[in-house]
């Protein structure tokens, strides 16, 4: 049954694949069947032209034949490398397709997906796992069909030489072929094997180098190294095994192949000496017996390939049959200015029994802005999850422009939220790129513009290229407050009718941060907001104050209110200091 799952969806991927160029995969399949037919002719031509000089020919008959011999082996390589090319380009065209929908169908997913895969992980299935399919898109089926017709078309024209001859090599290539795929059995699940556990070697050391700096901070370079080590000892004995098998398989097809030579030479001795065949057709025998080692090999190639890929063909079947947690919207897009949010009876958690926000109601009228605090492992991050709908709650329901989450397409649902953080996340790319993240369609003179509204026009004029000077990854080059207007300048781009800030500025030096200041209150102007507060300064500008505990409302109501109530939270915390009460 599980092997019948595998074939299916093998079958899937190719059809899938191979179907969109169908027109070069037809010129494949022509190509290869006239190598077929060119290299079954060139041992018949050689075994006339043997029998016409043994015979005494004219020499003109003989240099006809030679000639006639000579096109049609030079047609034979000029076909082969026209079928390499195309073949190579029919497998990476297919793979590069396969990549981009994995690359995408992932981005689609949503966090409890992304949470539980590790990048390295997800890199070596999208990349290595499909790499590991190019053999099989490019050569497998149409070449094992194309040397098993090989096979039979040299069985046939033996058979018209000789039923004992014909009959002999047959039962040779299925020999040959049950002894070697019994071989290559044994060597499989080593590869099978190896596949999984460099995927788990990735996975690790994706993990370890994007947490480079925390592991140098910590002196755990002699932990993260050792375990680096341990793994690749455990690679090195699975390699070794794998490769050890495969020498076995390699040793396995000189022997079968040897004694089909000998099986060859027997039969054109007996056959030859009872005057039943001449030298000529003895060659034939021969040269057909060699030819049989590149087909039956290749047949046993592909089908070793297909084994060892059966772990990727199912993690891609798997990974792209991985459906979403958050269905998208069927709604119209959100309208256009500021959007109200109302939360009614919000209750949610990761795990069950890890309860994050339970009962949690509230609302913010258009342009309004929300001061959320609380200590660590409140809920305040899982609220801004919820809200860019990368979970669903468990009870309840979440309201924006009047309207349920779950109803709303997610591209205009994130197109209309911003949410900006401390952890800004900068590309390898031109400030541009950064920018818009490679829209084109964005002038120059808006993001001039952008960039001015957040202090940056200056910082702008001092780049080399300006807009096309090249960022590292990371930001690296940049001051924490250059990247963190840099983030509110993407913000602005966007238009968004609800921002949420994970307070920007609460590490920033005070020169940056008063430019920090007043790019936020441009950002907010107009626009309903969510801040998430480090810092008592950061309140001023908010409306309302939400204070969370163990994931319900410890305190909810207008700013001026609560500190003109001297027995409120917000009070307190304005007396005694926000380190104070939430520590």
């Amino acid at each position: 049954m599980e092997k019948e799952q595998r074939t299916t969806s093998y079958l899937k991927l190719m059809s899938k694949y191979l179907s969109r160029q169908g027109g070069r995969v037809a010129i494949l399949a022509a190509l290869i069947m006239l190598g077929i037919a060119l290299q079954l002719a060139g041992p018949q031509i050689l075994r006339s032209f043997i029998d016409a000089a043994i015979s005494g020919k004219s020499l003109d008959a003989l240099s006809a034949t030679a000639v006639v011999y000579f096109i049609v082996a030079l047609l034979y390589q000029l076909i082969g490398i026209l079928t390499t090319y195309i073949s190579e380009k029919v497998g990476w065209t297919a793979t590069n397709a396969l990549r981009e929908d994995l690359v995408g169908h992932c981005l689609k997913l949503d966090m409890a997906f992304h949470k539980e895969h590790l990048p390295g992980e997800m890199i070596e299935r999208i990349d290595g796992d499909t790499t590991a399919l190019s053999n099989l898109f490019t050569k497998f089926t149409v070449t094992v069909l194309a040397n098993l017709l090989l096979i039979v078309g040299m069985a046939v024209l033996l058979l018209r030489e000789d039923l004992m001859v014909g009959g002999g090599m047959s039962l040779f290539a299925v020999i040959a072929l049950f002894v070697l795929l019994r071989v290559q059995a044994l060597a499989v699940p080593h590869w099978v094997k190896l596949r999984k556990v460099r995927a788990e070697f990735y996975g690790m050391l994706g993990e370890q180098v994007s947490s480079v700096d925390e592991i140098s901070a910590n002196g755990a370079i002699p932990y993260v190294m050792n375990r680096f080590y341990a793994m690749q000892q455990q690679l090195l004995g699975l390699v070794t095994r794998a490769s050890f098998m495969g020498y076995t398989m390699w040793m396995t097809t000189i022997v079968v192949f040897t004694a089909g030579y000998a099986l060859a030479f027997g039969l054109g001795w007996h056959l030859w000496a009872q005057g039943r065949m001449t030298i000529g057709t003895v060659y034939l025998i021969f040269t057909y017996i060699n030819y049989l080692n590149g087909p039956i090999e290749q047949v046993r190639e592909q089908l070793e390939d297909l084994q060892k890929s059966n772990a990727s063909i199912r993690r891609i079947s798997g990974l792209l049959g991985q459906k979403n947690e958050v269905s998208d919207g069927e709604g119209p897009a959100l309208e256009e200015g500021a959007l109200a949010l109302e939360v009614q009876g919000l209750s949610f958690s990761y795990a069950e029994d890890q309860q994050v926000l339970e009962d949690l109601n509230l609302k913010i009228e258009p342009g309004r802005v929300l001061g959320v605090l609380g200590r660590t492992g409140s809920g305040k991050t899982t609220i801004t999850r919820l809200l860019n709908r990368f979970y669903d709650p468990d009870d309840g329901k979440i309201l924006l422009g009047g309207r349920n989450l779950r109803s709303i397409p997610l591209d205009s649902l994130r197109n209309r939220i911003t949410y900006v953080t401390q952890d800004v996340q900068l590309l390898k790319a031109s400030v541009r790129d950064n920018l818009t993240f490679f829209d084109a369609s964005v002038p120059d003179g808006q993001l001039i513009e952008v960039l001015e509204a957040v202090g940056l026009d200056e910082w702008l004029r001092s780049l080399p290229n300006g807009l096309d000077t090249q960022l590292a990854s990371g930001g690296s080059g940049l001051s924490a407050g250059q990247s963190q207007l840099l983030a509110l300048a993407r913000a602005f781009l966007r238009e968004p009718g609800f921002v949420i800030l994970d307070e920007a500025s609460s590490r920033l030096d005070p020169v940056t941060e008063r430019l920090m200041e007043g790019a936020m209150d441009r950002l907010l102007s107009g626009r309903t907001a969510m801040i998430i507060a480090h810092r008592i300064k950061t309140l001023d500008r908010a409306d309302d104050i939400l204070i969370l505990s163990h994931g319900r409302v410890l305190e909810y109501g207008q700013r001026e209110d609560l500190a003109k109530d001297p027995d409120s939270q917000y009070t307190r915390l304005l007396k005694g200091g926000m380190e104070d009460m939430l520590a």
